[in-house]
């Protein structure tokens, strides 16, 4: 197993320090909190740099506050410096973990994403049932409250297998105990960091269904994933191993309502689509929230509050999502009710 020493330097860098407020930037200038950490930009990235390699450095307190998408979710939101760093230290801790990572995993990572993931576990479908012309099922399982139950001690043990640097650990360590859903639990959501961490301790589930179970068809999207076989009774007899692996090893739980046995001509729910053996739909939630989002985009358009073309990038964005799917008559709908009204 290859380790990585001397990484600290490279993280708390100027260069990588201001390397990493561009990638931060770029979607959120508008955003008071970036406006005034800009106003004063070169001082503050380089009392972060001061404060990082004295390790007088402490993350500080979160701003938490609930999204609905569809799901209510706690986000914890970290102040515009922590965000920085965060980023810096994906650019350099990512790179080290991602040549560990399975083809088949496919949050958070360059390349990859959502619809890709879809598209792969549709391939697999198809080439499980030859085509439509044999049986083919899917196991999909979620784990249960996975952003709150990742256990600290857990995750920092599985970083300190391949990071052999002790100023990088303190700081690694630093960002991991900086929240807690309980005593030495939990990563937040919304942190770029807490991506990189999750894909980190869930690659520990990918090694285990792929090289100790031998599982060929496996896809995984953070704490989403399905298998895929011919065989029912095969599918069904993994649920055991896995559920004892995630316990014992890493301290999650599947949630008990959400690991389904479904068959290709059932259809399968994964990722905001349902895939069937000829086609491919949205999720009705996925659906509904669309509807809505752009119903409130509307409301804020009329109220002068978003510009028309602030409202059509919103506009083409769902359109987007949509397209992946056999949506035609709902892109037209979406056109019709929120396009075509609000610019005659």
């Amino acid at each position: 197993m290859k380790t990585h020493k001397n990484i600290f330097d490279k993280i708390i860098s100027p260069e990588n320090l201001f390397s990493a407020w561009d990638s931060f930037k770029s979607d959120k200038r508008g955003k008071p909190d970036v406006q005034r950490f800009e106003w004063n930009l070169e001082q503050n990235i380089f009392q972060l740099h001061r404060n990082l390699k004295s390790k007088t450095y402490t993350h500080s307190p979160y701003e938490g506050f609930y999204i609905k998408d569809p799901k209510q979710r706690h986000i914890h939101k970290a102040t515009v410096r922590d965000r920085i760093l965060h980023h810096a230290v994906f650019s350099v801790v990512n790179p080290i973990f991602e040549l560990t990572f399975i083809p088949t995993s496919f949050s958070c990572r360059v390349g990859f994403g959502t619809h890709k993931g879809v598209e792969v576990l549709e391939k697999i479908m198809r080439g499980v049932s030859q085509n439509n012309t044999h049986p083919c099922f899917v196991l999909k399982c979620d784990v249960r409250k996975f952003f709150d139950s990742v256990n600290h001690g857990i995750l920092l043990s599985i970083i300190k297998k391949r990071i052999k640097d002790d100023d990088a650990l303190w700081l690694l360590e630093s960002i991991v105990r900086s929240y807690e859903s309980a005593p030495g639990k939990g990563i937040p959501i919304g942190n770029l960091t807490s991506q990189l961490f999750a894909n980190i301790y869930m690659n520990e589930l990918d090694q285990f269904v792929k090289h100790r179970l031998k599982i060929k068809h496996y896809v995984r999207y953070t704490d989403d994933f399905a298998l895929v076989s011919e065989s029912p009774e095969e599918l069904e007899k993994l649920l055991i191993p896995i559920s004892e692996f995630l316990e014992n090893e890493l301290a999650l739980t599947l949630h008990p309502d959400k690991s389904i046995l479904h068959s290709m001509c059932q259809g399968v729910d994964f990722l905001g689509y349902v895939i069937f053996p000829k086609h491919r739909l949205i999720r009705a939630k996925t659906k509904h929230r669309i509807f809505r989002k752009m119903g409130e985009r509307t409301e804020e358009y009329k109220l002068g509050n978003i510009s028309a073309l602030t409202l059509g990038q919103s506009l083409q964005s769902y359109l987007g999502v949509l397209s992946h799917a056999n949506t035609h008559r709902l892109r037209e709908k979406l056109l019709n009710q929120f396009w075509i009204k609000n610019n005659q």
